[in-house]
């Protein structure tokens, strides 16, 4: 999450409740903050050091059921001091229940109202109040305003470059079919530079009619200021229809990934398959298990993954990679386990997390893929594990 230049991260279900925090794990099962859908919100969210706020936007993904996508920023002194660099602007912050009035001084340039929510200790996440972005000026505001116009658009053409790589590397995990491991880290590396091109190409065709509005806005505001407004009115039109032709956009990428067909399925024979051949796995499979309602392609691949960091574990020693099912309870139970190298407690507190690998030319996206892939079949996975002495993945698929 960190890599990608985001402090907000949440999935949230149809329900409104967090599936799953970047920013903070406590949050599981809670009721997540209720972010209008498009454009721009800040967010007074928890965390582990304490509450911070966040400026963040929201998409909707389809995944087997609608979950909702939610990151942003944070938004503190020092985000504000690098919008203000040069001391002759100035931009304030004003929520709901602060006091001051930061839009009551003359020198006011512009007033941007923002939805928001006290999702740390405010009011109940779905409550929606309207906090404000203020820009100040000096005497020496034009000056000032035509010197960092080219620099906040650099940033932003450079942010659209960081998300459209991670955005090209997320959605080639869910393009990519169960084939051998070499073939498919290649074509994944080939995707992933493929859609990093193709986004940023669209994302900047998308930004180019903005950067031209503002340096028209800034032009007037030096020769003309007193048609600011109107010049802003007619402009107007442009705005909105790039921020609407980027929102687009992104909703047409989120559609790029396969839906699950998912239907009866033998877990015994999917595990059978799956290790045909394989002179170094031994199974212990029940009779008699139930069907399961998934994708056997994808129970195939969850497989495969978790068997493949069974067996980097050994780190080429001799060792024991075993695959066991079992019924119980309303689920078909899926072991993998090892007699490898285990993990210790902070390896395997990220263990899931995106990019993160203890393996030499590791993607850090094999667990990340696994967790995500029983997820949408509605299943769980646990961890057992002790350093040197082994792991036990464990997944749970409910039966049909």
């Amino acid at each position: 999450m960190r890599l990608a230049g985001l402090d907000f991260l949440q999935i949230q279900n149809d329900e409104g409740r967090v599936v799953s925090s970047g920013h903070f794990r406590n949050e599981f099962d809670r009721m997540g903050p209720a972010i209008p859908h498009g454009g721009a919100a800040l967010v007074r969210a928890a965390a582990a050091e304490g509450a911070f706020l966040a400026l963040v936007t929201s998409d909707s993904l389809r995944l087997g059921k609608t979950l909702r996508l939610i990151g942003g920023v944070a938004v503190d002194s020092s985000f504000l001091a690098r919008l203000t660099r040069d001391p002759e602007l100035g931009v304030a912050l004003a929520l709901p229940r602060d006091s001051v009035k930061a839009d009551s001084t003359p020198s006011v340039v512009a007033v941007v109202t923002l939805p928001f929510v006290d999702a740390a200790d405010g009011p109940p996440p779905g409550q929606v109040e309207q906090a404000r972005i203020v820009v100040t000026r000096s005497d020496a505001f034009l000056s000032a305003l035509q010197r960092n116009v080219n620099l906040w658009f650099s940033a932003a053409v450079l942010i659209a470059a960081l998300f459209a790589l991670l955005l090209a590397s997320w959605l080639s995990t869910r393009i990519s079919s169960p084939v051998e491991a070499s073939i498919r880290d290649m074509e994944r590396r080939v995707a992933i530079g493929d859609m990093a091109r193709q986004v940023n190409h669209d994302v900047k065709n998308g930004l180019a009619p903005l950067r031209n509005v503002f340096r028209h806005l800034t032009q007037v505001a030096r020769d003309q200021p007193a048609d600011l407004p109107q010049v802003f009115t007619e402009r107007q039109g442009t705005v909105e229809s790039s921020i609407s032709y980027l929102e687009t956009l992104a909703a047409n990428y989120a559609r790029l990934y396969p839906q699950s067909d998912r239907r009866s399925t033998d877990v015994n024979t999917v595990v059978r398959d799956t290790v045909a051949g394989s002179g170094t796995v031994r199974t212990k499979l029940a009779e008699n298990l139930p069907p399961v309602s998934a994708d056997a392609l994808v129970l195939r691949r969850v497989i495969e993954n978790l068997l493949s960091n069974a067996v980097d574990s050994l780190e080429g020693k001799a060792g024991t990679v075993m695959v066991t099912t079992e019924g119980s309870n309303g689920v078909v139970r899926i072991a993998v386990s090892d007699t490898g190298r285990g993990m210790s407690k902070s390896e395997l507190d990220r263990a899931f997390d995106d990019f993160y690998t203890t393996k030499p030319g590791g993607t850090g996206l094999g667990l990340s893929i696994v967790r995500r892939l029983i997820l949408d079949s509605k299943g769980s996975l646990k961890v057992e594990t002790e350093p040197g002495k082994g792991s036990t993945f464990i997944v749970e698929i409910p039966v049909q």
